[in-house]
């Protein structure tokens, strides 16, 4: 299996609201993502099998040093073969290229060994206000 990664790679609205549903669990939306990640993002990462999206990762920023992995998402019959790792990675050779000196994420309790393990985050402390 091959699988290719792009950094702000061409993508359809569908197609990633299909993963986000699919990877949290609720029903698939009409969300702009391609707007919203070229108004707001340092990038994003799409990961290709044979042409299609099967996964992807948007890198947040504060227009400085600091870069935020959000919504890493992968296809169900592709997941635990590498991809979700290989999107972290690229978002990191990405966001160190455009000279960020930090790459944060949050994630649920079910997800820290592949924060941790796959990927190579370090457990920080961090402050988090519901609203």
């Amino acid at each position: 299996m091959t699988i290719t990664y792009e950094w702000r790679g061409d993508f359809e609205n569908a197609a990633v609201n299909a993963l986000h549903a699919e990877g949290f669990g609720h029903r698939v939306m009409d969300v702009d993502w391609l707007t919203q990640v070229q108004r707001h993002s340092l990038g994003w990462v799409c990961a290709r099998r044979d042409g299609e999206l099967v996964g992807f990762v948007n890198v947040a920023w504060d227009g400085g040093v600091h870069a935020f992995i959000l919504d890493t998402m992968v296809d169900g019959g592709h997941r635990r073969s590498g991809i979700g790792a290989g999107l972290v990675a690229e978002a990191a050779r990405q966001a160190r290229a455009a000279d960020c000196e930090w790459l944060h994420v949050d994630f649920d309790d079910d997800l820290k060994a592949f924060y941790f393990d796959a990927c190579g985050f370090e457990p920080t402390m961090a402050g988090l206000i519901a609203l």
